[in-house]
């Protein structure tokens, strides 16, 4: 099976073409908005980090930053900065020229002379860039070289029973592609880490599974706070899931049941190719997403049981659910119906055929629902309190 992308200069492959305003600051976000509302062809978000941070805190945002450069998705960066946070021009810059080399240009909100005279510059090096972009070429390419970030959220019993399953299976056939899929949400491995763990590729990789989640419960003890408090969600329990760990059961379903052959630290960069890989993320949906789009994922499958709008500025988010209730009342957030699993009118192979086309078509172009309602929700994962 074959999609149709665009071949960058670092060798990646987009599915995309967008020129990303990238705001360095929470101070640079309100200017990246106006600057993105006046280029057709580009795309932001709303940078809430970027300064007050500790520097482990603030290497979250800048992974995240040089990472959402860096993503194939990307044709080129203008970066935008105020001129004094803690995450300086310099900084981001090299970051994400370690990553890729990609046009990019710098604005510094303070050195243009104010807001205006930013915008100004930075839209004409977007407008620049977008006519280069739009000059670029779809090429033919095969599955594996896409990258799939698979998330769960506003899960209920379906979730579990069928489209995670059914996620599962399409990360089986993309890893038989010879592509990667990327398994996120470490809080939601809780009580099936040891699953997990007996699929590591090696050693290693089994001792890396179980240090995550423990690091990250006791991350959250540290401040007193326990993770069950938290999650399951209030919707969660309303949609029949009763405990952290029948939900971790559900999400794990997503890795489907090849071998994991690595775990990635939040936002770092994947390698292409590498079949199933974990990243530790939060199950929060917008920081978890963010964090796989910034390691170069270049479509995220999301399956819902309640329903969610969620999408995100530089990757197609494909919504798909086990609830036909959910369905039938959210049908213009969803994309695939999994229930059929359910009610035994589809079996998994069909469903799992079903699924791998409509990501090679969303790859090739096909639009989402999420994006077709413009819907860019972003977060980055904290460490602790801004300073």
């Amino acid at each position: 099976m074959k999609f149709y992308g665009y071949k960058r200069p670092d060798g990646r492959v987009g599915i995309r073409n967008k020129v990303l305003i990238l705001p360095a600051s929470v101070c640079a976000s309100d200017t990246t908005r106006i600057i993105s509302q006046q280029v057709v062809g580009s795309v932001t978000f709303n940078n809430q980090n970027g300064c007050s941070q500790v520097g482990a805190d603030q290497q979250l945002t800048m992974d995240v930053m040089a990472g959402y450069a860096a993503n194939p998705n990307v044709y080129g960066t203008v970066v935008v900065s105020l001129g004094c946070e803690n995450c300086q021009m310099d900084l981001v810059v090299k970051a994400i020229s370690e990553r890729t080399n990609k046009p990019i240009k710098q604005v510094i909100i303070q050195e243009a002379g104010g807001t205006l005279k930013a915008i100004d510059m930075a839209v004409r090096y977007a407008k620049e860039m977008v006519a280069e972009a739009s000059l670029l070429q779809k090429e033919e390419f095969p599955l594996s070289e896409l990258i799939v970030g698979t998330e769960c959220g506003g899960s209920d019993t379906t979730s579990g029973l069928a489209a995670n399953p059914l996620i599962g299976r399409l990360s089986d056939l993309l890893v038989k592609e010879g592509g990667t899929s990327i398994l996120s949400e470490t809080t939601e491995f809780i009580g099936g880490e040891h699953l997990l763990a007996r699929r590591a590729a090696t050693p290693e990789i089994h001792d890396r599974i179980f240090e995550i989640v423990h690091r990250y419960e006791k991350a959250l003890q540290m401040v007193g706070e326990e993770v069950r408090e938290g999650n399951p969600s209030p919707g969660n329990k309303a949609g029949g899931l009763t405990t952290l760990e029948e939900k971790s059961l559900g999400c794990i379903h997503k890795g489907g049941h090849t071998p994991v052959n690595a775990v990635y630290d939040y936002a770092k960069q994947v390698d292409p190719k590498s079949g199933l890989v974990i990243m530790d993320t939060p199950g929060n949906d917008p920081s978890s997403v963010a964090a796989m789009v910034a390691g170069g994922a270049q479509v995220v499958v999301f399956s819902t049981g309640r329903g969610t709008p969620t999408g995100n500025p530089i990757a197609p988010v494909i919504k798909i659910t086990g609830n036909k209730l959910t369905f039938a009342t959210m049908e213009d957030n969803i994309d695939l119906d999994a229930s059929p699993l359910i009610y035994g009118t589809k079996t998994m192979e069909q469903l799992g055929d079903e699924l791998l086309n409509l990501v090679a078509e969303v790859a090739s172009g096909k639009q989402t629902k999420a994006e077709s309602l413009g819907y860019t929700e972003m977060a980055i994962a904290r460490v602790c309190n801004y300073v």
